[in-house]
């Protein structure tokens, strides 16, 4: 693991986040940290892995715990990939190119915002061999989402996350408080020349119009796997199935759209549930500690996708300090797996519950 440097020592994922708090302006840790509304799914996503107990087996071997997984048919280190967020450059010079040079270096999936502040082609050429996918807020102007589909596809990204749950953007009061609007600019998004930055908000809307039947003209224009994220009842799971997309990614946004909506670990079980097995579930938000790790596998996680704790690290000491934040959780998940008798980390949701893996403290043994 890396060293921290003679001045501190930065030893859980919490303790980044302290660090940024202290090093960031306050329009940027505001940017970071904050929530929609109250705030209330923000933090509901960390405490509700709070309210989840492990039992653990013993007198098992686990010499030889082994965290590596695939995703969407690609080998990964750990179950333990980087989730999309914009505007790298708002933390770190480089921004994106350096979180890009971590993914690649641990050996985990990073999903690039539509929001980036590097080009595509500039993050591409710091991390060549690193496994990306993108993410995508659909516009629109179906021209504008063909060609930067397109424009992704020819540079080697392996699959396409849409974004479903910010058709508009949640209340996000401290970003009003500090008219951040005003002050960000979009690289990515733009026709035909490049370098002509768009200001943040002000350039075309978000689609207000994607709807379900859409889906099948973004399967016409890509062979790359549409992954949807955002998706929280079995009702949503069920029309993604229907509709043959590759995977979905459980997330709230990290508590930034619609506050007052379940934490991703609570809607889990739920789409895991609604897909039986056909598609691949992921999830983000509230993930801090490897044990968290443990529990989204357990209740049927492929992976999770890691937001916040990205940013912390960025801010701490770049693409070192992003291989930092992987280092920790990974440890932390590989201690978790061995402390409670797991070898590898392909789990069986229902084989895992019957077996009382876990146990919610708001319900009975056997969840």
């Amino acid at each position: 693991m890396l060293e921290s440097g003679p001045e501190m020592s930065l030893v859980c994922l919490t303790d980044f986040q302290e660090h940024a708090r202290e090093h960031l302006s306050k329009s940027t840790r505001d940017f970071i940290e904050g929530g929609a509304d109250d705030s209330v799914t923000r933090d509901e996503n960390i405490a509700a892995f709070k309210r989840i107990r492990l039992r653990p087996r013993y007198l098992r071997d686990v010499s030889e715990v082994d965290t590596r997984t695939t995703i969407q048919g690609e080998e990964i280190s750990a179950p333990i990939c980087i989730a999309p967020t914009g505007f790298h450059c708002l933390v770190w010079p480089d921004g994106e190119m350096s979180t890009a040079r971590a993914a690649q270096a641990a050996g985990i999936c990073y999903i690039t915002s539509t929001f980036a502040s590097c080009s595509l082609e500039d993050i591409v050429i710091a991390a060549p061999e690193g496994l990306r996918w993108f993410q995508l807020y659909a516009h629109p102007d179906l021209q504008l989402n063909k060609q930067l589909i397109q424009r992704v596809e020819s540079l080697g990204f392996k699959a396409l996350v849409i974004t479903l749950d910010a058709p508009v953007c949640g209340n996000r009061r401290h970003d009003i408080r500090n008219q951040l609007r005003k002050n960000l600019t979009l690289t990515d998004l733009q026709l035909p020349k490049k370098g002509n930055s768009i200001p943040y908000f002000q350039m075309t809307p978000i689609s207000t119009s994607l709807c379900w039947n859409d889906l099948s003209w973004f399967q016409s224009i890509t062979r790359l796997p549409i992954i949807l994220k955002g998706i929280l009842t079995k009702e949503d799971a069920e029309l993604a199935v229907k509709h043959k997309v590759q995977g979905i990614i459980v997330s709230n946004h990290g508590g930034r759209q619609l506050d007052e909506v379940l934490a991703s670990i609570d809607a889990l079980t739920e789409v895991v549930a609604a897909v039986k097995g056909k598609i691949e579930v992921y999830l983000d938000g509230g993930v801090r500690t490897g044990n968290d790790v443990l529990k989204a596998l357990a209740l049927g996680a492929r992976c999770i996708f890691l937001g916040r704790p990205i940013l912390w690290g960025l801010a701490y000491k770049g693409e070192h300090g992003v291989k930092e934040v992987l280092n920790i959780l990974t440890n932390e998940f590989h201690t978790s797996m061995a402390l409670t008798g797991k070898l590898k980390t392909f789990f069986s949701p229902d084989l895992e519950l019957k077996a009382g893996w876990l146990k919610n403290r708001n319900s009975s043994p056997s969840l």
